[in-house]
């Protein structure tokens, strides 16, 4: 493996990595009952947009070159 490039995955994955962590407790705070109200299909949808996301993160990094297949997510 290309030292160089090595060392750059670590210092850019790193950070990101860190992210998508402090966006998911942010997104975790949402489910406080006394400030927000949504329904079990709204967090079913929401958590299905998640988890499929984190299936094509993992098929990529399984594939040798990994293509984007990005959307954006709505209610």
């Amino acid at each position: 493996m290309d030292s160089m490039k090595a060392e750059r995955f670590r210092r850019v994955a790193a950070p990101r990595v860190q992210r998508v962590l402090d966006n998911l407790d942010n997104l975790a705070k949402c489910s406080n009952r006394n400030n927000y109200e949504y329904t079990n299909d709204e967090v079913n949808k929401m958590l299905r947009a998640i988890k499929a996301s984190v299936k094509n993160l993992e098929q990529r990094f399984e594939e040798k070159n990994g293509a984007s297949n990005k959307g954006s997510f709505k209610f």
